[in-house]
């Protein structure tokens, strides 16, 4: 006599089978958007619905009732889900508790091994023909003097650079001519690969130019945190026209135009009313060739035509006399860099005309108050905008609410800034994540770059894309230019991008060319939330498995080890979580070197433990150790 079915095991499949059918269901509705895609990528195509339609549901349940029965609980089935659903319900077909119904099995299921070597074929195409257990790619911005430093180049090819990276916001074709030539010169000579890769711009919303601030060089001496000397300061007042560069142990440079500063000599003074209207004495140290070399105890704030009178150290009358035709003048400093000083609850008008920005003003003396003004890039955004959608300024150091919205202005309340104020200074990013941007990511810049792009680049990295359209326009323009066969890497750094991601697959595979996509974690971050950011990468790690398509780690890895020289441990943990995706890219920085090695030791390292999401299992030297130490005690 059969047994009677168990409930549990009864639910089980009947969720299993119901996720099954949520699958079919998806394909039939997207009929007409799979058989748009080529039949190279519409296996991936399929999968990656298959893994949207499972995730449409909280299964966290099931997945804890499949794991105590032995079986997979589904937490690394991304290559291939209906097959991982179909192998659960094949298995518990040998219960006899339960009864499995009949499932259709088409003949084109993906399989697990199938969906494996898709992951690895499309990494492959894109990234170049490299053993993931053997290397890793590691893509690096390239700084300016790339472009003539051939030392710097293969240093990173040795390091473990595998993808050289031009950012073409910045610098010209000249420049990043120069840059690839030593890049292809480079690995002609070490033998190592290196692809290059070339950012389109896009539309970069940002802050305009500010009305600068007065010309005026501060300089101060070093104290203790209870006000007393530790250092005067040191200044080198120089006879040569314009400030001159920045000497070592020197505090500041101050240009004069006089030309009785050769008569000083050391234990004289200066004097003079300095920018701050208070009484300044400065002692000559030495003269040289360079100028007089002179040190104080207090604060001082340098401007043209201010004037320094010498007091001689010498008590004789004809020397009393000469020191009073020695009359130093302070000659040309530069205006300080414009900047608005932003506190929470301070109110910004962000202005389409381009106009200086300027900080608030009280009024007074026949002004009319009024609140800081800055104008912006791109104010054709202006017509996507809402009142309560929110903005953020400088990579999300400042933060606001939209109160007002007109055809040519935002009014902005601020909410965050730092306790003392934040200052928000010109070309500084702007980010809306609450607001429907319309604008297209491909700007007629981006077009003009596209022509160079095509003849020198082995990748294409996508800046800003947040649309179908947007994909379309590009391929497009590929087609034009006939490179519509030229590698493109996502960039998604925006919260519209993140939320059309399965469709921009979709929309991508169209296209038989390598495909790839950035989690460009820095705008990201900020149109997303913070502490949201570590769930959307790991959301966007696995989409992208879904779809077989290579994914890069970008922004901020080792950010502090590339520029001070010394890693954070917090930024050593994320280089290694990093290791899950099939590429990861740094930034510039005086010490790109060490963390392109760093970081190649970091991802072998973990390569050897994690593959994608799932844990693999090395051998431990820390478990034989403690066999070792168990068997002889």
């Amino acid at each position: 006599m059969p047994k009677p079915e168990n409930p549990l095991l009864k639910q089980i499949v009947e969720q299993l089978v119901n996720l099954c059918r949520s699958m079919d269901a998806i394909e039939i509705s997207n009929d007409r958007v799979l058989k748009s895609i080529p039949l190279d990528n519409r296996a991936s195509a399929r999968n990656l619905l298959h893994y949207v339609a499972l995730r449409q549901y909280d299964i966290r349940e099931l997945q804890v009732q499949l794991d105590s029965l032995g079986l997979s609980s589904l937490g690394h089935c991304e290559s291939s889900v209906m097959d991982s659903l179909q192998k659960e319900l094949e298995l518990l077909r040998f219960l006899p508790e339960v009864v499995v119904p009949a499932q259709h099995s088409s003949a084109d299921t993906l399989s697990h091994r199938t969906g494996q070597e898709l992951v690895v074929r499309n990494c492959e195409r894109l990234l170049g023909d490299r053993n993931c257990t053997e290397d890793c790619t590691i893509m690096v911005t390239m700084p300016l003097e790339a472009a003539d430093n051939d030392v710097l180049i293969k240093e990173l090819l040795q390091a473990g650079m595998t993808i050289a990276r031009i950012n073409c916001a910045h610098d010209d074709e000249e420049v990043w001519l120069r840059m690839i030539r030593q890049v292809r010169q480079a690995v002609a000579s070490t033998g190592r690969p290196c692809q290059i890769a070339m950012d389109l711009a896009g539309p970069k919303l940002r802050t305009g130019p500010i009305q600068p601030g007065p010309p005026v060089l501060r300089c101060k001496p070093r104290l203790d945190s209870l006000g007393r000397l530790l250092a005067t300061a040191r200044i080198l007042l120089s006879p040569h026209l314009g400030p001159a560069a920045p000497i070592t142990g020197v505090d500041a440079v101050v240009p004069i135009t006089s030309d009785s500063w050769n008569r000083l000599n050391t234990g004289d003074y200066l004097e003079g009313i300095d920018a701050s209207g208070r009484h300044r004495k400065l002692r000559v140290e030495r003269r040289s060739a360079e100028g007089v070399w002179v040190t104080t105890s207090q604060n001082c704030h340098f401007t043209p035509g201010l004037q320094l009178a010498a007091k001689l150290r010498s008590s004789r009358e004809s020397d009393r006399r000469q020191a009073k035709q020695i009359v130093l003048t302070i000659g040309y400093i530069p205006e300080l860099e414009g900047g608005l000083l932003l506190h929470k609850g301070d109110l910004l008008s962000v202005i389409a005309k381009p106009e200086l920005g300027r900080p608030a003003d009280n009024g007074g003396e026949g002004r009319l108050p009024h609140h800081a003004i800055i104008s912006c890039t791109l104010a054709e955004v202006f017509a996507d905008i809402n009142c309560g959608d929110r903005i953020f300024f400088d990579d999300g150091k400042i933060a606001g609410v939209i109160i007002s919205v007109e055809p040519a202005e935002l009014l902005v309340q601020i909410t965050m800034a730092k306790h003392q104020g934040s200052r928000l200074r010109a070309d500084k990013g702007i980010n809306l994540p609450d607001s429907q941007l319309s604008i297209p990511a491909l700007t007629s810049r981006d077009i003009t770059n596209l022509e160079f792009i095509v003849q020198h680049a082995d990748i294409l990295n996508f800046s800003f894309v947040h649309s179908n359209a947007d994909l379309q326009a590009l391929h497009d323009e590929l087609v034009r230019l006939d490179h519509a066969d030229l590698s493109v890497i996502l960039k998604i750094e925006t919260k519209q991008a993140f939320d059309n991601l399965p469709s921009l697959l979709l929309a991508a595979m169209r296209s038989p060319a390598p495909l790839g996509v950035m989690i460009a974690r820095g705008d990201l971050a900020i149109e997303c939330g913070w502490e949201r950011l570590a769930e959307i990468q790991e959301e966007i790690l696995r989409l992208c498995e879904a779809a077989h398509i290579p994914c890069i780690w970008a922004t901020q890895v080792l950010e502090e080890l590339a520029h001070s020289g010394m890693p954070t441990r917090a930024e050593i943990t994320d280089a290694a979580m990093g290791a899950r995706a099939e590429g990861v890219m740094l930034n510039k920085g005086p010490n790109i070197t060490a963390a392109v090695r760093m970081l190649h030791d970091i991802v072998m390292r973990m390569q050897s433990h994690q593959n994608k999401n799932r844990a693999t299992f090395r051998r431990l030297e820390l478990a034989a150790q403690h066999r070792r130490h168990a068997s002889t005690g």
